[in-house]
């Protein structure tokens, strides 16, 4: 089955001039064109779109992205690269995760903070709690 660059857009919910910068900057050399020039899609390339969108995701640049697509294209030679490649993105993540784990805690802090002092009528109340205790409760470095 074909697919045209709509219909992979609205399936990968993504835009279709996405998918056209993606073409543009060397990320979709698979994708073959109609004899009016015209993208087709197949069910395969599915896999790689997907894969292209979780790298994004993590925050990963399009020259990046286009060097671990080089590495898939290299074959079977490039398997260690592009293990290496995912380890490194993994870390990466994790780093990430651990460092909005910390933003939520601040942010929860601070919603029982305004919780708190909306109760209260002021936020002077706050001066006689134990920071100490905050910081504990509420997972907080400083």
């Amino acid at each position: 089955m074909f697919y045209t660059i709509s219909a992979v857009a609205k399936k990968l919910n993504i835009s279709a001039h996405t998918l056209r910068y993606y073409d543009k900057e060397g990320l979709l050399p698979f994708i073959e064109r109609n004899n009016k020039g015209i993208r087709i899609f197949k069910e395969k390339d599915f896999e790689l779109l997907t894969m292209i969108e979780c790298l994004k995701k993590t925050g990963m640049s399009i020259k990046n992205i286009k060097s671990f697509i080089d590495l898939c294209i290299a074959g079977d030679s490039t398997i260690g690269q592009r293990l290496f490649f995912m380890q490194q993105r993994r870390q990466a993540v994790l780093a990430q995760m651990e460092q909005m784990q910390e933003t939520l805690h601040m942010l929860d802090y601070k919603c029982w903070y305004y919780e708190t002092a909306q109760e209260a009528g002021t936020c002077a109340i706050h001066n006689h709690i134990n920071q100490e205790e905050i910081k504990k409760n509420f997972h907080l470095n400083s």
